[in-house]
């Protein structure tokens, strides 16, 4: 009773929405361009049908004409070798069709299926791109699990439509196309009678579809929350364990599963109006073949073997018509995904590179110009009025505490962002004039956070420059004081350490991600909270090891402590996105005020 109550209620909002076939349609259009880049294939395969479908109707006709000429020599009482002849002649046709059927069936999926495939490695290789194009701007405000969800589920449901579908759908037209006109040229009043069941059985399948897509797009959009608690459990599993949390972690993700299994549960029910349904019509036009079809063959207007040719195509429909429910399934579902997949390919990146970008090698000369920067998803003011003024090689300390705006400020150098006022310019020339990988090219940047690749130390080392040598890796490795660290791993540099660099300590991962930015040998060097991890005495080092390196590099400094191994040019304390205090150290200390007080805590704490 939950069932029926349940589909009736569902069924009501359903009734007047008519357009969502066209609807579901139209989100399936960008398809199009696929199938004509793979039309040959395309069109080779609805061939292949036509003729495997051909094939797999023609043995009906034999089948009436070999049970007529048996009752003929029944009737005529001729030999039984006779008779033994005749049917085997018979079943050697029908044996050749079912091979020939069989032969260009395998043709068929070779060729939709096939581009169906080829369909899906497109679509997977341009949402990819699509997430490489995007700016830092849309992944903090989209999930991983959601973005996962687009390349992986969503291109699959796609591709169910653009092969499976769309084949069973091709097979369905032909079969019943050559079903109905093989019935109709043997008797149109049987014919009729035949079919009258099934214009209800697609008015049924109509209606039960409106309730598959709207049940699909929810349960699209729960599998997407699903996907990211999984992800977020995996990324944090050493703090789920640290805090204990496992067994609140696993009732949480139980919880979102549960409302998943409900989901998918409904569904299945919903579908399965299909199977019954299509058995009680189809038993309704196998029990009026047999019935009036009886009476007809008494009147003399058919022949008996024309009943069981009627039998046969009504068989043959049987998968065709059952089909039509997976066919609707498969197009909702592909229509709701292709419909978020067509969202995320029609965004576009707010930082694009200008249609004649400037191009030269920068010198190291950077000016900021009374920079405000708010972060839109968020409206927080990470920066309020900011000026700076850097000459090439030049050495400068960004000091602040947490949430003061340092990382910002080297998000914008990079230009991940572009400034709501204001503007930030190299050699003179304003930021967004550059091309921003052509600009990201000539700049070494380490992240605050440590992000390491699945692969070896020396693959991570030379992520930023694959044409560097083995010695310019070792080199960088050695600068940055983790060579001493490699050469006691029993594989060295060939070390594989695991996802986001979880086979090395917090130290390690940092002089891993500084090494990377060393090898570029870039004129401007961005250092985010690079040694924050690391202790003392290899902090001394480092920065004893960088001196020279860095003699004629800009050099930015962003930390919350401050670097006594080093005479910076200039030196800013921001809080709260504003410079509070700007000098050398000597002037800091002079002044006596935030800069100072920090340098003599941090002493004295030394």
């Amino acid at each position: 009773m939950y069932f029926f109550d349940n589909f009736i209620r569902n069924t009501k909002p359903a009734l007047h929405i008519f357009p969502r076939p066209l609807r579901t349609m139209r989100n399936l259009r960008s398809l199009h361009l696929y199938f004509v880049k793979y039309k040959w294939r395309f069109l080779l395969g609805l061939i292949f049908i036509a003729a495997s479908r051909r094939f797999a109707v023609m043995p009906g006709k034999v089948i009436s004409e070999l049970l007529n000429t048996v009752q003929q020599m029944l009737n005529t009482k001729a030999p039984s070798a006779d008779v033994l002849a005749v049917v085997f002649k018979g079943g050697m046709t029908i044996f050749g069709m079912a091979l020939l059927s069989g032969f260009f069936m395998f043709l068929m999926r070779q060729t939709i299926i096939v581009m169906s495939r080829h369909i899906e490695f497109d679509q997977k290789n341009e949402i990819f791109n699509q997430y490489q194009r995007l700016n830092t701007e849309f992944y903090r405000a989209n999930f991983t699990g959601d973005l996962m969800n687009r390349i992986s589920e969503d291109v699959s449901r796609v591709r169910n439509y653009s092969g499976p579908a769309i084949m069973y759908l091709f097979q369905t037209i032909f079969i019943t196309a050559f079903c109905i006109y093989e019935m109709m040229n043997v008797n149109l009043q049987l014919t009729a009678y035949v079919l009258i069941p099934l214009p209800f059985l697609a008015v049924s399948i109509y209606f039960v579809n409106q309730i598959i897509f709207k049940k699909s797009s929810h349960i699209q959009e729960q599998l997407s929350g699903l996907t990211t608690t999984a992800q977020e459990s995996y990324s944090g599993i050493r703090v789920i364990k640290s805090f204990v949390q496992e067994r609140n972690m696993m009732r949480f993700f139980e919880r979102n599963s549960e409302q998943y299994r409900k989901s998918t549960i409904s569904l299945s029910l919903t579908e399965a109006i299909y199977f019954p349904s299509m058995t009680f019509f189809i038993g309704l036009s196998q029990l009026c073949t047999i019935l009036i079809g009886g009476f007809l063959a008494i009147k003399g207007n058919i022949e008996v073997g024309n009943i069981a040719q009627f039998v046969f195509y009504i068989n043959l429909l049987i998968f065709p018509i059952s089909a039509i429910g997976m066919i609707a399934s498969m197009t909702q579902r592909a229509g709701a995904s292709q419909k978020r997949i067509d969202e995320f390919l029609s965004l576009e990146p707010s930082i694009k590179s200008p249609e004649q970008p400037e191009h030269h090698r920068l010198a190291g000369q950077v000016t900021l110009n009374n920079i405000t920067f708010t972060y839109a998803n968020t409206g927080i003011v990470a920066l309020k009025n900011f000026d700076l003024s850097v000459k090439p090689g030049q050495k400068i300390a960004i000091i602040g505490k947490t949430g003061s705006g340092k990382s910002t400020l080297s998000h914008l150098l990079l230009r991940m962002y572009d400034t709501g006022m204001g503007s930030v310019q190299y050699d003179g020339v304003d930021v967004r004039r550059f091309d921003p990988q052509e600009l990201r090219q000539q700049i070494a940047y380490t992240p605050q956070e440590a992000l390491l690749f699945s692969d070896s130390i020396y693959n991570n080392i030379r992520f930023g420059n694959e044409n560097a040598s083995r010695e310019a890796v070792l080199e960088a490795a050695r600068m940055a004081d983790l060579d001493k660290d490699i050469s006691t791993l029993a594989s060295g540099y060939e070390t594989i350490i695991g996802e986001r660099g979880v086979m090395l300590s917090g130290g390690q991962k940092q002089r891993l991600v500084l090494a990377r930015a060393l090898l570029k040998n870039s004129r401007i060097l961005i250092l985010d909270e690079c040694l924050s991890a690391v202790d003392t005495q290899t902090e001394k080092t480092i920065l004893a090891n960088l001196k020279s390196f860095l003699a004629d590099k800009t050099t930015f400094v962003i930390t919350h402590r401050i670097f006594t191994g080093w005479v910076f040019d200039q030196i800013i304390v921001l809080e709260d996105g504003q410079v509070a205090e700007r000098g050398t150290h000597d002037e800091l200390m002079a002044l006596n005020g935030r800069y100072a007080k920090l340098f003599v805590h941090q002493t004295e704490m030394g």
